[in-house]
């Protein structure tokens, strides 16, 4: 079945429309129509993000630091890569709510930053994919997985099935399937994780790819979560002038890694050392590394970055800092990971080292600061302030709403300022009372597409044609005015 193909037969052997759905990439005519046509669970997500895109609208928990300040991801380290093209697909309907809505599914291909390809599912069947979005590989904990308890069924699922494995015919014989194509095996693979990840009542519209699910589904086993490919922990420190700060220990998949000192700390006379005080410029997992500050030296910031080759687990799990919908590796080519760890030193005084990361079991971002010095260290944080005892540590849980971004900066001591920002994307689903919570910090073309029975469905293969640009831009007007009044509704009681 060619992707490009019209007429795709659906399981009832019939034949409807071919479109790229909520697993596609999004892209400006598919937004509009999308939202239009969306139906059940999905529709308050595309609603808003189309209202964000049409709008022109953006938002943030507090005001971003200067432009000085240092954006710090919530990553503990491993590939960074940019979402690219849905590559081997076929076609698949969502029940919801007594309404259908054709989408498709499949394997998105991923560009890794520095060299590599990944091959991803998406595990988010309701949220839209952010166009060129930039991924980062994530631990379940900071994504909807966390809490599902089926999430290692999906992994056994990668693992056995396309692509892992590429033997067609020995899948289709254990599936008990004949004539089974890439398209189906992609197809057929992303339903049945898609039952596991959203808990979805979706089926393939090929009966060949709807055979292969039930079979993956039946069969999946509880697996547990795979190691990262590289991180570093923890992801800062801090010490006085004249100590060695650490340990940071490396985690790792690979042989060995690289350690890339920035140039600041060769100049400053800052070392990167192993336990026994002897420079280090590559390390294996396990390894522990430290910075060796000169007594002598200035009160500073620095950071380090290790790096490797390797291939990426399997049921690695990738999230984005815009909202884009959350991805779980199929297949990683040879690729280049990273992990970075900062430091901060004085003579004297607070010295903080600051961290932060996701927590979808809490619903919001755990701020850590621990505090190496002789004095307290002061901070506020979206207006509260907080103090850390010399020689303490806390971390601050930042409760947050589902799709929320955030954006804040914390001074240091120094003068120095550590910034985080992101998105929080935890659930896979949302609801119409969601709608006058949400922030989008950036536009987010939907790509959801179909309506009831299949008859009216979303064409988002991102033609160009002017009827559907110049049907496009009449539908942002319908769009926008409709999801303010859906907020209005939710604010200001009807009047008489």
């Amino acid at each position: 079945m060619p992707n490009t193909a019209l007429g795709a037969s659906d399981s009832a052997g019939g034949t409807v429309p071919h479109v790229k759905g909520s697993c596609s990439k999004g892209n400006s005519v598919s937004s509009a129509f999308s939202v239009l046509s969306a139906r059940g669970r999905g529709a308050a997500r595309l609603a808003a993000a189309a209202l964000v895109w049409g709008l022109a609208t953006a938002g943030t928990i507090a005001a971003a630091g200067t432009a000085a300040a240092d954006a710090t991801p919530q990553s503990q380290g491993g590939a960074t890569a940019t979402i690219g093209e849905l590559k081997t697909y076929g076609s698949a309907v969502i029940h919801d709510h007594g309404e259908d809505s054709w989408v498709s599914a499949g394997l998105f291909e991923m560009s890794v930053d520095n060299g590599g390809t990944l091959q991803t599912y998406c595990i988010d069947l309701h949220n839209p994919t952010q166009r060129d979005a930039k991924y980062q590989e994530t631990s379940w904990s900071g994504t909807s997985l966390n809490g599902n308890k089926e999430a290692g069924r999906i992994r056994w699922i990668l693992q056995n099935s396309y692509p892992q494995v590429n033997d067609l015919a020995a899948l289709a014989g254990k599936a008990g399937v004949t004539g089974l194509t890439e398209q189906d095996a992609a197809a057929g693979t992303q339903v049945a994780i898609w039952r596991y990840s959203d808990g979805a009542d979706v089926d393939a519209a090929n009966p060949r790819a709807e055979k292969l699910a039930d079979y993956l589904q039946k069969n999946a086993r509880d697996l547990p979560e795979p190691e990262a490919s590289l991180t570093l922990a923890p992801t800062a420190v801090s010490g006085h002038a004249g100590e060695r700060l650490g340990p940071v220990t490396v985690h790792t998949n690979a042989g060995s890694v690289t350690v890339i000192p920035p140039t600041d700390i060769a100049a400053g006379g800052v070392k990167i050392v192993d336990r026994s005080g002897k420079t280090v410029t590559s390390a294996a997992d396990g390894s522990r590394l430290y910075f060796d500050v000169p007594k002598d030296g200035a009160d500073g910031s620095a950071s380090l970055t290790v790096q490797a080759s390797t291939t990426v687990p399997v049921g690695r799990a990738f999230t984005s800092e815009t909202r884009s919908q959350t991805q779980i590796l199929a297949g990683s080519s040879e690729s280049t990971v990273s992990a970075t760890v900062t430091a901060n030193w004085a003579a004297k005084g607070a010295i903080p080292a600051l961290s932060a990361q996701k927590n979808c079991a809490k619903g919001g971002v755990d701020i850590t600061a621990a505090n190496t010095g002789d004095e307290a260290f002061t901070f506020d944080l979206m207006g509260i302030e907080h103090t850390i005892a010399a020689g303490a540590s806390q971390t601050i849980a930042v409760p947050l709403q589902e799709d929320q971004a955030y954006d804040f900066t914390i001074a240091a001591p120094t003068g120095g300022e550590k910034r985080f920002k992101g998105v929080l994307d935890c659930k896979t689903q949302g609801g119409a009372g969601d709608l006058s919570a949400q922030t989008l910090s950036e536009p987010s073309p939907a790509s959801v597409g179909g309506s009831s029975g299949g008859t009216d469905l979303a064409e988002t293969g991102g033609s160009g044609t002017t009827p559907l640009i110049a049907g496009a831009a009449i539908a942002l007007v319908v769009i926008g005015g409709a999801v303010v009044v859906l907020v209005g509704r939710k604010q200001t009681p009807p009047q008489s």
